[in-house]
């Protein structure tokens, strides 16, 4: 016979839920913002949380970065699905996915390539794999229709996308949100085929970014 769970225990839940939720929202707009060493006071006060709220769900800095991570990647990951599946132009559906990802707030992942970061967790392995595996099926569907030009890889496009949508931390750019999707779309008009330049080096992808940090 199942034990009834109190409506009291149930909304404690759904609250702390709500909370966790809402620091890691507050958390990645402040990383984007200021870099991943903001101060967890600002974190929690962007959370409409106490700083006991935070470290309740959070042990320190390494594993709110981390959680973040995980659920911007996880968010990418779907993004790229949703436009793959649903647009039926292929250049269409990678622009679709460049604008949406700047929606969240994808520069929150530059701590990613930080040597402090553990490259080797798991979890992360599992998502960056995933992430890769979902952008590079929307470029290959564009290169094979001969929109998207051959000589870039899924890092090249990261590495854009990441430092276009990402202010400089501490640098207070009032309405930076507002220049985003028109340099993003001067960034996406770069990438069509033909291609009017040839780039140096080789193209990059993301375990590429990853190795190459000193």
């Amino acid at each position: 016979m199942e034990t009834a769970v109190p409506p009291r225990a149930v909304r404690l839940r759904a609250d702390a839920t709500r909370n966790r939720e809402r620091i890691i929202a507050a958390a990645r707009e402040a990383i984007v913002e200021l870099g991943p060493d903001v101060a967890l006071d600002e974190v929690a006060r962007r959370a409409g949380v106490g700083n006991a709220t935070l470290y309740r769900h959070f042990t320190d800095r390494t594993e709110l970065i981390r959680q973040v991570t995980l659920s911007v990647m996880a968010r990418t990951v779907k993004r790229a699905e949703d436009a793959l599946a649903q647009e039926p132009d292929a250049f269409t559906a990678l622009c679709r996915f460049v604008l949406e990802s700047a929606d969240e707030r994808i520069g929150a992942l530059c701590p990613l390539l930080s040597d402090v970061f553990d490259r080797q967790d798991p979890a992360v392995v599992s998502q960056v794999e995933q992430m890769q595996r979902s952008i590079s099926a929307i470029m290959e569907r564009a290169q094979s229709a001969g929109q998207l030009r051959t000589d870039i890889a899924v890092g090249d496009l990261m590495v854009a996308v990441t430092q276009l949508t990402r202010p400089l931390p501490g640098t207070c750019c009032a309405g930076f949100d507002r220049f985003v999707r028109r340099h993003l779309q001067l960034f996406l008009d770069g990438l069509r085929a033909p291609s009017r330049s040839v780039l140096t080096g080789e193209a990059v992808t993301l375990e590429d970014l990853q190795a190459r940090q000193p």
